[in-house]
């Protein structure tokens, strides 16, 4: 049973999420600890492929107090652990107009490892946004109605 530390709630509301995959995340000691207390934010944070590599921008885990001199940059770039069979077939979606991957989830797997579940997102219009919002306030009308009719 996975423990889940994050869900980007903010990338379901302005994203449409085509496919996801998980990978890991390359972190420095003091870094595991910080997200074990669930010091981490993921507003406006971004995937990207670079040579073969993939890398996490603008994810902002905050210092662990009890690190001293050992903590690291708050919003440092981090190494994303994928196959390089997964990097290509991400690179070759990426490639196509409007996508994007942006980070859904972080939580530590069975094993205690730090998983960062990935998004090939395509981007919403305002329109799609406001379509979203109906959907699931007459969601909710429908069940208030069946609820009161009991």
């Amino acid at each position: 049973m996975s423990k889940s530390i994050l869900t980007n709630r903010k990338a379901y509301r302005d994203y449409e999420v085509m496919e996801s995959l998980e990978c890991g995340i390359e972190l420095k000691g003091s870094e595991v600890k910080s997200l074990r207390a669930g010091k981490i934010n993921l507003n406006d944070s971004f995937a990207r492929i670079e040579k073969l590599e993939a890398f996490l921008y603008n994810a902002h885990i905050s210092h662990y107090t009890e690190a001293s001199y050992l903590n690291v940059e708050t919003d440092r770039v981090r190494r994303l652990l994928l196959h390089k069979s997964q990097i290509e077939r991400v690179a070759g979606k990426l490639a196509q107009k409007g996508l994007t991957l942006i980070p859904l989830k972080v939580y530590f797997n069975d094993r205690g490892f730090v998983k960062l579940e990935l998004g090939l997102c395509k981007g919403k219009k305002l329109y799609d946004k406001r379509e979203s919002i109906k959907r699931r306030e007459t969601d909710l009308e429908m069940r208030r109605a069946i609820k009161n009719r009991r």
